[in-house]
């Protein structure tokens, strides 16, 4: 479960926290209780994470989308021969 301040992290902020509970957790020397804690703190920071790239991902998605929409409507409303614009052959 994460709480309201893991929401309001930004993207850079909940990877920074991240890569400090994972240098922690590798350089060891904490106790099992400690580590525990670490971990899941790494798991909650590692969906916030996975949040803000999700909604990136669905944001460049809808913004390709949007775009070949207007591609799509520039080509039906273009000339429809083709060779137009050849002059004589």
């Amino acid at each position: 479960m994460t709480s309201r301040t893991d929401e309001a992290l930004g993207y850079e902020q909940a990877r920074d926290e991240l890569i400090e509970v994972v240098r922690r957790l590798e350089a060891g020397g904490t106790t099992l209780e400690e580590s525990l804690a670490l971990w899941e703190r790494g798991e909650e920071l590692a969906k916030v994470c996975r949040r803000w790239l999700d909604g990136a991902r669905a944001r460049l998605d809808a913004a390709l989308a949007g775009e070949g929409e207007e591609e799509g409507a520039e080509e039906e409303s273009g000339d429809s021969g083709s060779g137009s614009g050849s002059g004589s052959e």
